[in-house]
């Protein structure tokens, strides 16, 4: 590259940057306000909100970037691979974002924090009405975004393919119904064999004991507390920034495998975070490709790795060091069998990873229909009841366990639950290619060494950043399509051994 083209590039990165950094002070922020933030001043935080993504949005517009942006664009043959990923993902987000008004950015913050304090009271109170008018409102300023983007008659395409970019209803829709196909004879079969885990199994866990199992288990499998803390919220999450991780987590004394594989599932969403490239945090090489491969660092750590006989058989021993007494009548395979439990559930994240796509198919069927106006938001709780049932198999006794269970509409964030299928589809395949690829992979998972898994995951996705989207990752990393195929085989693989019934026992 010229020294001219040179200059230009390394004046991008240096805007790039700094609205990495405005963005990132709006993200603690919310962090505080779902952990620490007093009930009394949550009016002040919305308004401090919205003054902050005011400020991303006039720094990630400048007008400057786009000066640089034609100028690099005007020599695309002299930038080098990554220098073009840089300019076509910035070219990507530059024009989504200067074509939202200020107005509507500071309105949309201002929205999802009073939407997600309405959520709070109101998933409390088992009150839909009251939520319902800041929900439509999301559900508008959604479709209000995809407008102004050029996508109006393809507002729910927007939607995913904000979460996940070059994904569309369509694919998903194909995705999903052939892992729908397979997955609920599947289910029906485990559930038909399982033996219901005793209700008095987990009672009196203590939460100072928890948080210390948590805290060895995350840090072994290689989150790096220096660079990230977890803290308590309503709704467990990890945000922030790769050098300064905010997970959260939740605890129950009489659930304490909640809060444990929750904090996995954020752990995995933490460690993805910490293996980006940080020289180039700010810019395409730097970030995440998408929430789809997010939840597959999430997913794959919680389930295929944390749920595996060969982590027990490591970690038991200090679970029953610090629970003695509380499962000191429990023997090894009973306690295996409830940390693989399948039974039905009305909460999503309270869900086995058999039955948890159901939950997601579910939310999927109601976005689209939302989208497309053929379901009002006043009408929300009875199609969630009657798609629950259809799909999960329980009707919700109170919206509290129905419809408004879930934070991520009050945020505005629809089209991201189809991610989680996605992620937890690319989580299968991604573990079966790297079983190939290491032999002898669990036997390390035995003696508490999680570093070649990781060390794979940070070289195969972390590191790549955007240089690929998620479909052509999956197929560079597994060298095969991203298909439900192999989600399928590893429920069967672990599950039916454990819950089907023998031979001869129709």
């Amino acid at each position: 590259m010229v020294s001219s083209l040179s200059t230009a590039y390394d004046r991008l990165l240096t805007k790039l940057k700094r609205a990495y950094v405005v963005e990132t002070v709006g993200g603690v922020l919310g962090w505080d306000e779902q952990v620490n933030l007093p009930p009394e001043s949550a009016e002040l935080r919305a308004e401090q909100m919205a003054v902050m993504a005011e400020l991303s949005h006039q720094a990630s517009t400048d007008p400057e970037i786009e000066a640089l942006l034609r100028d690099l664009e005007a020599a695309r043959s002299q930038l080098s691979p990554d220098q073009e990923v840089v300019v076509r993902w910035t070219r990507r987000e530059y024009d989504r974002v200067t074509k939202l008004p200020a107005a509507f950015v500071a309105e949309r913050a201002r929205q999802s924090s009073a939407a997600y304090h309405a959520w709070a009271e109101c998933r409390k109170k088992n009150d839909f009405s009251g939520y319902a008018p800041f929900l439509e409102r999301q559900l508008a300023l959604a479709q209000e975004e995809a407008a102004l983007l050029g996508w109006g008659d393809r507002a729910y395409d927007y939607a995913i393919d904000k979460h996940d970019p070059g994904m569309t209803t369509a694919i998903v829709a194909a995705l999903f119904a052939e892992l729908k196909e397979g997955l609920l004879p599947l289910v029906r079969q485990i559930v038909a064999a399982a033996t219901p885990t005793p209700p008095d199994l987990f009672r009196g866990f203590p939460v100072e004991a928890q948080r210390v199992f948590l805290r060895e288990v995350t840090e072994k499998l290689g989150f790096d507390y220096r660079r990230g803390r977890i803290d308590v919220s309503l709704h467990p999450f990890c945000g922030g920034a790769p050098t300064d991780v905010r997970m959260t987590t939740r605890f129950n004394e009489d659930a304490p495998l909640d809060s444990l594989f929750s904090s996995i599932h954020e752990t995995g969403h933490g460690m993805y975070e910490q293996g980006l490239a940080i020289p180039d945090l700010g810019t395409p090489l730097g970030q995440s490709v998408g929430m789809g491969v997010h939840e597959s660092q999430s997913r794959l750590w919680e389930n295929q790795v944390s749920r595996s006989r060969a982590f027990w058989a490591y970690f038991e021993p200090r679970f029953r060091e610090l629970f003695a007494a509380q499962i000191e009548s429990v023997d090894s395979e009973t306690l295996y069998r409830a940390i693989n439990a399948v039974e039905p559930t009305l909460i999503r994240v309270e869900a086995d990873e058999v039955t948890y796509n159901l939950h997601i198919l579910l939310r999927f069927e109601i976005e689209q229909r939302l989208f497309k106006g053929e379901l009002a938001v006043r009408d929300l709780p009875a199609t969630w009841n009657a798609l629950s049932g259809e799909i999960v198999g329980l009707v919700p006794p109170n919206d509290t366990l129905g419809v408004l269970q879930d934070v991520h509409w009050s945020g505005g964030a629809f089209g991201y639950f189809p991610s989680y299928c996605i992620g937890n589809m690319m989580a299968a395949q991604l573990w079966y290619t790297v079983l190939r690829e290491i032999p002898g992979l669990e036997s390390d998972f035995a003696r508490g060494d999680f570093s070649r898994l990781l060390g794979w995951l940070r070289t195969k996705i972390h590191r790549e950043g955007r240089r690929h989207d998620t479909l052509a990752l999956v197929q560079r990393v597994t060298g095969e399509p991203l298909s439900p195929r192999h989600l399928l085989r590893y429920l069967r693989e672990r599950y039916l051994p454990l819950y089907a019934k023998p031979a001869g026992n129709a």
